[in-house]
């Protein structure tokens, strides 16, 4: 599958009601849950892998470069995170 496939794949657009979309609802929502999540002029991207996530950062900072990207992985609910 081409990059270009997988970048259009990854947007989705939530913004409903006219809301402001925030890390925290998309912290909460379980769809995002073992993803990389990219938040950026109101619209959240999704990648599976950090590679593609670094990807789809790059293009964004070209189509909007006065905007600063969000990005952080959603772990699932069932990871353990452990902390040293």
């Amino acid at each position: 599958m081409r990059f270009d496939n997988i970048f259009l794949k990854s947007y989705i657009k939530i913004m409903k009601n006219g809301k402001k979309i925030t890390m925290i609802n998309i912290m909460s929502d379980p769809r995002y849950q073992g993803k990389h999540v990219i938040l950026i002029a109101n619209k959240v991207y999704t990648a599976t892998t950090g590679t593609i996530a670094n990807k789809i950062v790059d293009r964004l900072e070209k189509k909007y470069p006065k905007e600063i990207p969000a990005m952080t992985y959603i772990p699932k609910s069932d990871t353990l995170i452990l902390w040293l």
